[in-house]
């Protein structure tokens, strides 16, 4: 007999499969193929008036917005013009059902696009909604490899949500040092961090002091005040409009709080998942995640605002990142006399952890997690040493690449492409204390993956930890491919195995591809393993991404289709035979 609480939740579930069957079957019937050419190049660039090398897309960075709608075949020929560098590019929150190959994460299901060749990623997008695309190869997200993907309902559907129009924003914080200089600090004895960012820009505009240049031997035009190119970027709206305001962090260090001087914002989208509305004054945005946020142009429209974009989790050195909310028909590169925002003070931490805890699936919108799972993961995220090397590491393995790329390895059967033992799925819980700088004398270097059987329901429980400086833990935003995940909950200190699952949300999660893990605090998600490929979850922070703060997951390997000659060509695929 089914109870009557049951029942309900099976109909809900029978009425969103048959929302999204009704979704797939017009996407197919409407769906376009949108093709992209571009080439990646460096060039000299200053968004900030300080003049560095940039890695761009056509000459610019951001790169090219790709605008499509759900149900759309995205493809992009890509040509590696840097001559001394490989490149790959990672769709953000595109699951590439049927694509492995198309992910984008050199290394994990391709060999990286070498100097001078060209690659083309084909996928499609299957759910609208606001994402980011980025360079992950090294560091070169940070370089200026990144840009949006805007993907809109089918004709004939709506959101659930009114606005009169769109802007899209992208975050970033900028570095006046190159990545390979940062790179190779980070691989050093003694370890040079690449310290904070010297601006933070908002759509690729920043504006760095060029007084500080206050050397001789400066380059004569390495920064320029006057530079028109670093004008504030504008956000002209009209009174009494609405406006959605698709938001992006593309971060290499930062957490960031956004807000827009003495006007609300209503959070109605998460990495695409629709959002039970709240209304904030700052939203809280980590490396990797999406939000959408309405804003009504209802202020004094004699006079325009500030944006702003202010570090939050680290002790501040950066300027606050400036763009202006301009009031039509106020002239568009007219400062407020006002000062800008300050932003909620660096280390509340209590303050963030609330945010993360407000949201919830949106009601007619709600995908019920399973109640249980098969497998619960538990990643301790500690600083360590190896071999006198600083590493982060999960579970006291940090993570280093094989030569060859999993997706093709697994695929072939090639066995000693990497380490085959399997990772630990727990760490000591009764003998670490995560407030101590521990020892960890028993990290290693490792390749080794989790290999998760089909279909199956997987718990993470992400247990943050004391850096390798007393008193001091950091925040991690956590990103998955392939998947989108339940956020199960949050908590501070450290997880209780016995009874903190009691406080798990099940009624009606948010689910999401990228969730921040607070300071000396624990998140759990939950995902099923439905998508055949091999995928990479990791700290989106790119020094952390660099310094070993990954793992990888294998499902349905034996269910991907034959892989494309185009993502071989290293390691063990050097063979022409394979």
């Amino acid at each position: 007999m089914i109870e009557p609480m049951q029942c309900t939740g099976y109909l809900m579930r029978l009425l969103a499969l048959y929302h999204i069957i009704s979704f797939i079957s017009f996407s197919r019937a409407e769906a376009r193929i949108r093709h992209y050419k571009w080439e990646v190049n460096y060039g000299f660039q200053s968004p900030d008036r300080y003049k560095k090398l940039a890695i761009t897309i056509n000459g610019r960075t951001p790169g090219p917005k790709i605008l499509a709608q759900q149900g759309d075949t995205i493809v992009v020929e890509l040509k590696n013009n840097l001559f001394t560098e490989n490149v790959a590019i990672h769709w953000h929150g595109i699951r590439q059902i049927g694509t492995p190959w198309s992910d984008g994460a050199g290394g994990v299901t391709q060999c990286p696009i070498q100097p001078g060749e060209s690659f083309i990623y084909k996928f499609v997008v299957d759910r609208a909604g606001t994402y980011i695309y980025h360079g992950h190869y090294g560091m070169q997200r940070e370089a200026g490899l990144y840009g949006s993907i805007i993907v809109s309902l089918p004709n004939g559907v709506s959101e659930p949500f009114s606005y009169d129009s769109d802007r899209t924003i992208l975050l970033n914080d900028w570095f006046h040092k190159g990545t390979d200089e940062q790179v190779i600090g980070l691989s050093s004895i003694p370890f040079v961090f690449v310290g904070e960012p010297q601006s933070l820009l908002i759509n690729g505009r920043g504006k760095y002091n060029c007084s500080l240049l206050n050397t001789p031997s400066s380059e004569p035009g390495l920064c320029n005040a006057t530079n028109p190119e670093c004008s504030p970027y504008v956000l002209t709206v009209v009174p009494g409009k609405i406006y959605r305001l698709r938001l992006g962090s593309l971060t290499a260090l930062s957490a960031l709080s956004f807000e827009i001087e003495d006007h609300e914002m209503t959070v109605v989208e998460a990495d695409g998942s629709y959002v039970e509305p709240f209304v904030t004054r700052n939203l809280y945005i980590y490396s990797g995640e999406t939000y959408s946020v309405l804003v009504k142009a209802k202020q004094n429209s004699s006079r325009n605002y500030w944006i702003s974009a202010n570090v939050v989790s680290r002790k501040p050195s950066t300027p606050t990142g400036l763009a202006i909310f301009n009031y039509y028909p106020n002239h568009p590169q007219k400062p407020p006399k006002t000062l800008p925002p300050a932003g909620p003070l660096w280390n509340d931490t209590k303050s963030r952890l609330a945010q993360s805890l407000a949201f919830k699936a949106r009601q007619g919108f709600i995908n019920t997690p399973p109640l249980s799972s098969d497998r619960v993961i538990v990643l301790l995220n500690t600083q360590n040493k190896i071999d006198g090397y600083y590493k982060w590491s999960l579970n006291n393995l940090s993570f280093t690449y094989p030569t060859t790329p999993y997706l093709i390895a697994l695929k072939n059967n090639l066995t000693d492409a990497f380490d085959r033992r399997p990772p630990p799925d727990r760490y000591d819980f009764a003998n670490y204390d995560i407030y101590s700088v521990a020892k960890n004398v028993n990290a290693t270097y490792s390749n080794r993956i989790y290999r998760l059987k089909f279909n199956s329901t997987v718990d993470i429980i992400l247990q943050n930890a004391n850096t390798m400086t007393l008193n001091h833990s950091e925040t991690h935003p956590w990103h998955l491919h392939g998947h989108e995940f339940w956020v199960l909950g949050y908590g501070l200190g450290k997880y209780n195995m016995s009874s903190d699952w009691r406080k798990y949300n099940l009624f009606n999660p948010i689910m999401k591809n990228t969730v921040p893990l607070h300071p000396y605090g624990w998140t759990a998600l939950r995902f099923r393993a439905d998508n055949p490929g091999v995928w990479a979850f990791h700290c989106h922070i790119e020094s952390h991404f660099y310094m070993g703060m990954t793992v990888v997951f294998e499902e349905g390997i034996d269910k991907v289709g034959k892989l494309p000659s185009s993502i071989m060509g290293c390691g063990e695929t050097r063979n022409p035979y394979i």
